[in-house]
């Protein structure tokens, strides 16, 4: 809990302190294997210091699980998430104080866009939560990156089987285990992050 609780103080401390000497938003990435809690990370600092969350779910490119492994690791995580219209429809028009609308993947039906939009006002504070949020597409525009894990995978797991079910899950790790090992350790590797946020006891 202690160091959840500096982390998490570390991150505001910087971003107050951007958000002081900067006449423009700021755009916070918050990346990290499946289960770690980015989320809760992401909503609690929205809450402390005024900000507005993206989910990077909501650019899901969609596709069947046979096509997903049919792909390598690699491809897999470069591909799993929409990055250009992330980009074009909600970071660009947030970073310039515009409002962003946009269609997210559409998961009652499984697959494409849904015909609803999700708009978001700009803040001063922009973050974008996710896995493969820090992906290099994205490296111009994010001022703070912030990785999310827990120590204990079986913890993490578990969680997920909550969230889901076990039989989801076990066809999930199945995928996208192998696409996560790649991209946090030739993509985005633990000392490329700003900050690092333990998360195992909340």
């Amino acid at each position: 809990m202690r160091s959840f609780n500096l982390n998490i103080e570390k991150a505001q401390s910087i971003i107050k302190k951007f958000l002081k000497t900067s006449n423009r938003p700021m755009f916070v990435a918050i990346d990290g294997r499946s289960g770690t809690g980015k989320s809760t990370i992401a909503n609690e600092l929205a809450k402390r210091l005024g900000g507005v969350v993206i989910l990077s779910d909501d650019f899901w490119v969609g596709g069947t699980d046979s096509e997903w492994l049919a792909r390598k690791p690699k491809e897999r995580a470069s591909l799993a998430i929409d990055w250009m219209r992330i980009k074009s429809d909600v970071l660009e028009p947030l970073l310039a104080g515009k409002r962003a609308s946009w269609h997210p993947f559409d998961w009652e039906k499984g697959s494409g866009l849904s015909e609803k939009y999700i708009h978001a006002d700009s803040k001063q504070l922009i973050i974008l939560d996710g896995a493969y949020s820090t992906r290099p597409e994205l490296l111009d525009l994010i001022d703070l990156s912030i990785l999310v894990e827990l120590t204990n995978d079986f913890i993490r797991r578990e969680r997920l089987v909550k969230r889901e079910s076990r039989e989801y899950m076990t066809n999930w790790h199945n995928i996208w285990d192998s696409a996560e090992d790649y991209y946090f350790t030739e993509i985005k590797t633990r000392a490329s992050f700003d900050i690092i946020i333990a998360n195992d006891l909340q």
